[in-house]
């Protein structure tokens, strides 16, 4: 189909063809587009089981039966001289998410390196949208608790993350056919959040730390590095070789991470951004990746995908989200606590409002405009979905309070609370705006050629 053929709706209804300009959020390139697609069906099953932990945690702590889930929670095991005797639910948030967040950082080199992103032009959009979802609610939550005068406000950055698998399964399940470029800011954006996250994490909640194990990890790190990267081939080619050496190494950098006093978790984001995406071609230059024949990268995040979606993050949640509530007496004590209201605001209020404000000042700015494919509605929706605060929101409660704290406790219903009406509302919303792009999808698969890609891809900038 020719360009000049080709026109926007909004709607559903056709609108004149856009004019020449910048515009932002445009639609994404073919291959990336069934990448998204991939994930998004991988993250609905892990959130859903996400879902079913989250739900039987709340049941056994409030059941009669409650001692005895809070005793395995608290139980610890490990070796002392390594700083590695810990509870059940710390070797829940501090060993199994640094797999969550080893494929955060990979996901986050993948975008930058091999997709869309990799252009400034697409990439500055949902990194300023993530880092004003990152700093208005923070801004909010610490308002609320200063002028209460609570003695909360070390929990500020609670509401500053969007938990990916949560907010990704929602919109896999009831927006299949927003467009890819949405589907795609979400994705970016969530691991941009995690990722300030996770930055904060490591500079304003490590209280002791120990800079000889800060250095000595950065060998085992380096040695990780030079594997990766000069044995990828190696790697990629026979993958149990992979698990034999890189793994312990890997094992090797977290404990060495979590001995220096910030949060192992961090390891896993560093681990993540050692592994090469780019593959090395012939003349030894590096070449985008190839349909079919997986690089190191692609092979990690099939491994490792399955096992932080299925196991990893639901049993930290499992272990981390289980709270008395005390009935609806004990419900609306723990909604009235500052440190809640903060988080609940923040969260649902607070998450649409820096992303929707920063992309609409990014617009203004540079004097440029969203794609016509594209409408401020559908942004809204995509901003109220990042306020799902779930895994990264309990772990950082978890290291602004002391579990079993009044605090903690209100700030663990806060954010299942906050996570709940976000999805809700944003499932309210993102339906209507699926219907709507369902009936353009259809008109254009009537353009389908015989090749099996639509001709809107082959004619966009991107092509295949």
């Amino acid at each position: 189909m020719a360009p000049d053929q080709q026109h926007q709706h909004d709607g559903g209804a056709p609108v004149p063809p856009k004019a020449a300009g910048s515009t932002i959020l445009g639609r994404a390139s073919y291959p990336e587009v069934l990448r998204i697609g991939e994930i998004l069906r991988k993250e609905t099953v892990g959130g859903i089981l996400l879902l079913i932990a989250t739900v039987a945690a709340l049941i056994w702590a409030n059941s009669p039966a409650s001692d005895s889930y809070f005793t395995i929670r608290d139980f610890d095991f490990g070796y002392e001289p390594w700083h590695l005797k810990l509870s059940v639910g710390e070797w829940a948030a501090d060993g199994l998410l640094a797999v969550f967040f080893f494929l955060v950082g990979l996901e986050l080199k993948r975008e930058f390196v091999a997709g869309d992103l990799r252009q400034l032009s697409k990439a500055i959009v949902p990194v300023a949208a993530a880092a004003g979802g990152v700093v208005v609610p923070a801004v909010i939550y610490a308002v609320i608790n200063a002028v209460s005068g609570s003695d909360g406000l070390r929990g500020w950055a609670i509401p500053t993350a969007t938990d990916i698998a949560f907010a990704l399964a929602v919109l896999a399940v009831i927006s299949s056919h927003l467009p890819s470029a949405l589907r795609i800011f979400l994705l970016t954006l969530a691991v941009v959040d995690d990722l300030l996250a996770i930055t904060i994490i490591a500079f304003f909640y490590t209280d002791d730390l120990h800079l000889l194990y800060l250095g000595i990890m950065l060998v085992p790190l380096a040695l990780f590095l030079y594997l990766a990267q000069s044995k990828r081939r190696i790697f990629a080619t026979h993958p149990a070789a992979a698990w034999l050496i890189l793994l312990p190494v890997g094992v090797v950098v977290w404990a060495l991470m979590h001995a220096s006093g910030v949060h192992a978790t961090v390891a896993g984001v560093l681990l993540g951004f050692c592994i090469p995406v780019l593959r090395r071609g012939p003349d030894g230059k590096p070449v985008q990746p190839e349909p079919g024949k997986p690089g190191l990268a692609e092979i990690f995040e099939h491994r490792f995908r399955p096992i932080s979606a299925g196991f990893a993050v639901p049993v930290f949640a499992f272990f981390s989200a289980g709270v008395a509530i005390g009935g609806i007496s004990g419900l609306g004590s723990a909604l009235t606590d500052p440190v809640a209201l903060g988080i609940l605001a923040g969260l649902v209020a607070g998450k649409p409002l820096g992303i929707l404000a920063t992309t609409w000042i990014l617009t203004a700015a540079t004097r440029a405009r969203l794609d016509a494919t594209v409408k401020w509605i559908d942004l809204f929706g995509i901003g109220i979905l990042a306020g799902i605060g779930f895994t990264v929101s309990l772990l950082v409660n978890d290291l602004s309070f002391d579990p079993g704290t009044e605090h903690n406790d209100h700030a663990k219903v806060a954010i299942l609370a906050a996570s709940v009406t976000a999805a809700l509302l944003a499932s309210i919303l993102l339906r209507i705006r699926n219907r709507i792009y369902r009936r353009i999808e259809e008109e254009e698969t009537r353009d389908e050629d015989a090749d099996g890609i639509p001709d809107v891809y082959e004619d966009d900038d991107g092509g295949r």
